[in-house]
């Protein structure tokens, strides 16, 4: 099976990808795959599945003390991207973050995933701890994408953490990064956002994938940025339908978007999660029928909790 930066290099239709949520922790993996099934007869090109850093809680302990209680809420990233590839013939792309994962960590999972043959992943610094206002990892880990690209270019070479040289896997790993048509968060603006891009591609990273945006000429706008610093590799434009009334003032919070004039005032007019559904999937896909007939190599859906609104919009535009 070619990997996902050949396919998208290649010459061919405007493909469909999405990505899933691993189950909570001890939630059923079968309810996962099938909630996914809608959207399998469309041939995704590919099928990316999130990771998670460590999250802490704390718990009554008695006596007014209290317990701290750290655990990963969605493991399985790994184990979930080998169920897709063997049960049903899916290009799987597992999320590798920086979060609070040492280097040894993340060579550790690399190495599992090279072992199965899974040598696709998107390379990611990950979120914030949900407490903190500003973003920590391990001791040992790191703090930018950039860094963790050079990490799996490093592993690609048969070069470890430790400093040893080992056997070159045989098949090397790929991988793309994320990409911020609105700016990343912590960025000073779209320039030096876009700088930081180019560093990430610069360390190895094979093709972009945007954050989701409801303003296809904020797509437009960062892809042409992006070639005039020199970044060659494709651009995955990155969508979302809208489901519920509570987006309106969630997505624009904790993403960092704009919606643009003409979906705010028609949300505005929403008096139920139900209308909101209707009016997403008609804005989405009509950004997928542009960024389609614009010829874009594949359009990544974040399907997260609107599985049926994304086979919708694919029956419309595939």
């Amino acid at each position: 099976m070619e990997s996902v930066a050949s396919f998208l290099a290649a010459e061919h239709p405007t493909a469909l990808s999405f990505e899933i949520l691993p189950p909570v922790r001890g939630g059923s993996i079968e309810r996962t795959l099938e909630s996914i099934r809608p959207l399998l007869e469309f041939n995704p090109a590919y099928v990316n599945i999130t990771t998670h850093r460590t999250e802490v809680s704390y718990t009554p302990a008695g006596g007014g003390a209290y317990r701290c209680v750290t655990a990963k809420k969605r493991p399985g990233t790994v184990a979930i991207a080998a169920v897709l590839r063997e049960r049903f013939g899916i290009r799987a792309v597992p999320h590798i973050i920086c979060g609070d994962y040492s280097r040894g960590e993340i060579e550790d999972q690399l190495i599992d995933l090279s072992y199965l043959g899974i040598t696709d992943v998107l390379a990611l610094r990950g979120d914030r701890e949900r407490a903190a206002s500003v973003f920590t990892t391990s001791p040992d880990g790191h703090n930018h994408a950039d860094s963790l690209c050079r990490q799996i270019e490093d592993f690609n070479k048969g070069r470890m953490v430790d400093g040893s040289e080992a056997e070159a896997p045989s098949t090397p790993f790929t991988f793309g990064v994320a990409g911020y048509p609105e700016k990343h968060e912590e960025a000073m603006n779209l320039s030096t956002d876009i700088a930081n891009l180019k560093a990430k591609v610069d360390s190895g990273a094979s093709y972009v994938v945007t954050q989701m945006f409801f303003d296809n000429s904020r797509y437009f706008d960062f892809v042409g940025r992006c070639r005039d610093v020199g970044i060659t590799v494709p651009v995955i434009p990155g969508l979302k339908p809208l489901t519920s009334l509570r987006q309106m003032a969630l997505l624009p919070r904790v993403f960092h978007i704009d919606f643009p004039d003409e979906l705010s005032a028609a949300l505005l007019r929403c008096t139920s999660d139900a209308e909101v559904r209707t009016l997403g999937i008609e804005w989405a896909a009509a950004q997928a029928r542009e960024l389609r007939e614009k010829g874009v190599p594949s359009i990544h859906f974040y399907s997260m909790h609107a599985v049926q609104s994304v086979a919708e919009i694919a029956r419309r535009i595939y």
